[in-house]
C-alpha cells in the first residue's frame, strides 16, 4: 500500500528532528519519575549562571563539577549500545524507555571520580607527580569513564584517538626511529592527565565551564523564545520574492541562527524544515536544496559572536583578547556567507527560477514589529561584548537576564492586548524558561564530554610530543608549506567525519598549530598563531558536511527526501568556497586584519575578498552571468588569485608591497572582461523557467 506525499513528508522531518533530538538529548525516552531525573539534574547544572555574577570558586573545582554533571546526564541519557539487545539478562546495555540501575550506579561512581580532585584538592595539588595509590586508582577510573562517556555521546572515533595516544606515550620507545618517543611512567601519565590542568582539566574544559555554557543557554533559551522562526520569517519577508528566495532566505536565517547555536544539526532542523519545502516550491531540486540548507548551517559555526564555542578556547590558547578572535574570523565569514548567496543566485539563473509571490511571504513590518523584542537581547550582548568590554561570560550572563525578562513578559503582554489569560500566560513563560535552561544544558553534555576527553590528546602532546609531531609533519610534506597545509586539511577532514567542530579543533590545534607556524618560519613565511589555530578550525567545521559521515546532510536530506551521500557531496561542492579561505589567510593576513585597525581598509579587503570569492564560485559551478566557456575559467580563477593575493600578484609585476591595493584595479578589470566575454551569449543560453 502506498504512503501518501503528506504522510511522506512528515516521516523525513520527523526523522530530522530525531537527529537532532538524539544529538542534544540522548537516545532514552524514559517513563514514570526517571523521566525527571535528567532534567532535574539539568535545571540544576543550569546554576552555574551563578560563576558569572555572586558565586566565586577556584577554576579546577568549576571544571570538576562541570565534568561531573555532564557525566551523570551522559550515563543516565544514553545507554551503553545504540541497538537494541534482546539477549535476557543483557537488555539493558540498549534500554531506552528507562534508565538501568547498572547505568544509575556508573552514574554516581562517574561522579565521584569526576570530582575526586577537587575533593582532596589540596593533596592532589601537594602531591603533583608523586601521585600515591589512590590518586592512580582514581585518575585511571576517571579516563575509563571519561572514554566511555565519549563513546556513548560521539561515537567511537574519539575514545580511539584518546586510546591510541595513551598508548603511544607507554610504548613510544618501541616504536620505528622516525616517530620513537621516549615515553612515560604511569605516575607522570596521571599526575599529567587525571590530576592536573594540563589534561582533562585543561583549558578546554575551563572554557566550556565558564564561557560556552552561559553562551549555549542563551542560544537554546533564544530558541525556546521562538526567536528561530522570527528569523525565518524575516528573510523571507526580506529576500523570498526576489530569484531563488527561499534558498537566499535560508542562508540569512542560518546565519542569523548560527550567530547563537553551535551545532549544525540543530541549525539544519531549526531553519531547514520551512526552508528547504520552499526551496522545492520554486524549482530547485531535492538534492540542491538540502545541500544549500546543510552549507548554510554548517558555516553557522564560523560566525561571530560565538563560533560553535571554538572562539573562546582560540582566545584562551592564543592569549589574546575574544574581540581580536572576532576580528580576525571576520571577513572570512562575512565573505563566505556572502558567496554562499552569490552560489543560490548562480543556481536559481542555471535553472531560470523565480522568486514566490509576495502575497505568500510575511509583510516585513508586520513581522519586524512583532518580534523586536528578540533583538533586544542579542543587541545587549554585543553592546556588552563591544562597548564597555566585558568579559564574554560577564556579557552573556546579562544577555541571558535580559532575555529571561523577555520571555516572561512577551505571553503576558499578548494576553494583555488579547484579553486572554494572564495566568495561563505566565505559567507558559515560566516553562518557556525552565526548558531553556535544561535544553541549553543537556545541549552542554557533548560539548564538555569532548573538550575533556580532548584534553587527554592534548596533555599526551604536551608531555613531549609536540617537537616530534613538527619534525614528522616536517618530513611528510618534506618541507614545502603549502602540503604541508593540505595535510593538515586532510587530517582536519578525516578527524572531523567522526568527532564534533571543537573536538575537532582541539586536538588539531594540539597537534597541528605549533607546526604550521614553525614549519612556515622554516620557510621564511610569518604566520600569525591566530591564523594557523583559524585553519586548523575551518576544516573541523567542513567536516559536518563531508561523507559518508556528514550528519547535518543526513539530516538535511531527511527533510528534502533526497540520498544522504549526493547531498553532502553537493554541500561539499558549494563549501569549497569557504575551503580556500583558510589557505588564503594563512598566506595573506590581511584576510585576518593583522595589523589593520583602519575601517576604510579592512572593508575595502572585504569588497575584495567577496569578488575573488564570487569570481572562485563562478568558475566552480560552471556560470558567472551564463555557462562558462573553457577559456573563461582561467580568467576567473585569476580575478580569485588578484583579490586574495595582491601582495603576491603586486610582487609577480615589480610593484612595492605597500602599493599591493592597486592589483584591486587589475581584478576588477579581468572580472569585467568575464562580464564582456559573457554579455552577447546570456540572451542565447536564457534557461527555461522551472
Amino acid at each position: 500500500m502506498s504512503v501518501p506525499p503528506a504522510d511522506l513528508e512528515t516521516t523525513d522531518q520527523n526523522l530530522a528532528q530525531r537527529l537532532k533530538e538524539e544529538e542534544e538529548l540522548g537516545l532514552r525516552r524514559p517513563h514514570g519519575w526517571q523521566r525527571w531525573l535528567v532534567p532535574a539534574i539539568a535545571l540544576t547544572w543550569s546554576a552555574q549562571l551563578s560563576l558569572a555574577s555572586w558565586l566565586l570558586l577556584d577554576s579546577t573545582y568549576v571544571r570538576a563539577i562541570h565534568l561531573a554533571f555532564a557525566f551523570a546526564i551522559v550515563f543516565l541519557s544514553y545507554p551503553t549500545l545504540r541497538r537494541t539487545v534482546r539477549i535476557p539478562g543483557l537488555r539493558w546495555l540498549g534500554e531506552k524507555r528507562k534508565i538501568p540501575w547498572i547505568d544509575m550506579a556508573l552514574a554516581v561512581a562517574a561522579v565521584v571520580a569526576a570530582v575526586y580532585i577537587a575533593w582532596d584538592y589540596e593533596g592532589v595539588s601537594a602531591r603533583i607527580g608523586i601521585p600515591n595509590a589512590r590518586d592512580i586508582v582514581f585518575g585511571i577510573v576517571l579516563v575509563v569513564f571519561l572514554l566511555e562517556a565519549a563513546r556513548r555521546v560521539l561515537g567511537p572515533a574519539m575514545p580511539i584517538i584518546a586510546g591510541a595516544f595513551t598508548l603511544y606515550a607507554f610504548f613510544g620507545p618501541y616504536m620505528p626511529d622516525v616517530i620513537a618517543f621516549k615515553g612515560v611512567s604511569l605516575d607522570r601519565y596521571v599526575s599529567q592527565i587525571s590530576m592536573s590542568t594540563e589534561g582533562i582539566y585543561g583549558i578546554p574544559l575551563d572554557v566550556s565551564a565558564t564561557i560556552v555554557f552561559l553562551f549555549v543557554l542563551f542560544g537554546s533559551m533564544l530558541e525556546k523564545a521562538g526567536a528561530g522562526r522570527f528569523f525565518i520569517d524575516l528573510a523571507m519577508s526580506l529576500l523570498g520574492r526576489y530569484k531563488g528566495g527561499p534558498a537566499k532566505a535560508a542562508v540569512m536565517s542560518s546565519g542569523l541562527t548560527g550567530l547563537v547555536s553551535g551545532s549544525s544539526i540543530a541549525n539544519v532542523v531549526t531553519t531547514g524544515t520551512f526552508t528547504i519545502p520552499l526551496m522545492k516550491k520554486v524549482g530547485y531540486p531535492p538534492t540542491k536544496a538540502a545541500a544549500i540548507e546543510v552549507a548554510a548551517s554548517t558555516d553557522g559555526q564560523i560566525m561571530p559572536p560565538i563560533m560553535g564555542a571554538a572562539a573562546f578556547i582560540i582566545a584562551e590558547y592564543v592569549n589574546v583578547s575574544y574581540l581580536e578572535v572576532v576580528k580576525a574570523a571576520a571577513i572570512p565569514a562575512f565573505a563566505s556567507y556572502a558567496t554562499l548567496f552569490y552560489l543560490t543566485h548562480i543556481e536559481a539563473s542555471k535553472l531560470g527560477l523565480k522568486g514566490l509571490p509576495k502575497a505568500d511571504l510575511p509583510r516585513f513590518r508586520q513581522t519586524l514589529v512583532s518580534g523586536l523584542h528578540y533583538l533586544i537581547p542579542l543587541l545587549v550582548l554585543l553592546y556588552e561584548l563591544i562597548i564597555p568590554r566585558h568579559s564574554p561570560d560577564m556579557a552573556a550572563f546579562r544577555a541571558i537576564l535580559v532575555l529571561a525578562g523577555v520571555m516572561l513578559l512577551q505571553h503576558p503582554i499578548r494576553a494583555w492586548r488579547t484579553g486572554g489569560d494572564m495566568g495561563a500566560a505566565l505559567r507558559r513563560s515560566g516553562a518557556e524558561i525552565l526548558d531553556g535552561l535544561i535544553s541549553g544544558a543537556r545541549n552542554m553534555v557533548s560539548v564538555a564530554v569532548a573538550t575533556a576527553a580532548a584534553g587527554i590528546i592534548v596533555g599526551v602532546v604536551t608531555m613531549g610530543l609536540g617537537g616530534l609531531i613538527t619534525d614528522v609533519i616536517d618530513t611528510l610534506s618534506r618541507g614545502n608549506i603549502y602540503l604541508m597545509l593540505a595535510i593538515t586539511a586532510f587530517a582536519s577532514l578525516i578527524m572531523g567525519m567522526g568527532l564534533p567542530t571543537t573536538a575537532t579543533y582541539i586536538v588539531m590545534a594540539a597537534l597541528t598549530a605549533p607546526a604550521i607556524v614553525q614549519i612556515a618560519e622554516w620557510n621564511g613565511l610569518f604566520v600569525p598563531i591566530i591564523a594557523a589555530h583559524l585553519f586548523c578550525f575551518y576544516f573541523g567545521i567542513l567536516a559536518d558536511d563531508t561523507p559518508p559521515v556528514g550528519l547535518a546532510a543526513y539530516a538535511a536530506a531527511a527533510i528534502a527526501k533526497s540520498p544522504p551521500i549526493p547531498t553532502g557531496l553537493q554541500g561539499f561542492m558549494y563549501d569549497i568556497r569557504t575551503a580556500i579561505l583558510p589557505f588564503m589567510f594563512i598566506l595573506n593576513h590581511d584576510l585576518i586584519l593583522w595589523g589593520i585597525n583602519s575601517w576604510p581598509q579592512g572593508l575595502m579587503i572585504f569588497a575584495a575578498t567577496c569578488i575573488g570569492a564570487f569570481a572562485f564560485a563562478s568558475a566552480t559551478q560552471g556560470w558567472f552571468i551564463t555557462w562558462n566557456r573553457w577559456y573563461e575559467v582561467p580568467l576567473l580563477l585569476l580575478v580569485t588569485l588578484i583579490m586574495m593575493r595582491p601582495d603576491w600578484t603586486s610582487s609577480l609585476v615589480g610593484l612595492p608591497h605597500e602599493e599591493r591595493y592597486w592589483m584591486y584595479l587589475v581584478g576588477l578589470a579581468v572580472w569585467g572582461l568575464v562580464y564582456l566575454l559573457q554579455k552577447p551569449r546570456v540572451a542565447r543560453t536564457a534557461p527555461s523557467p522551472a
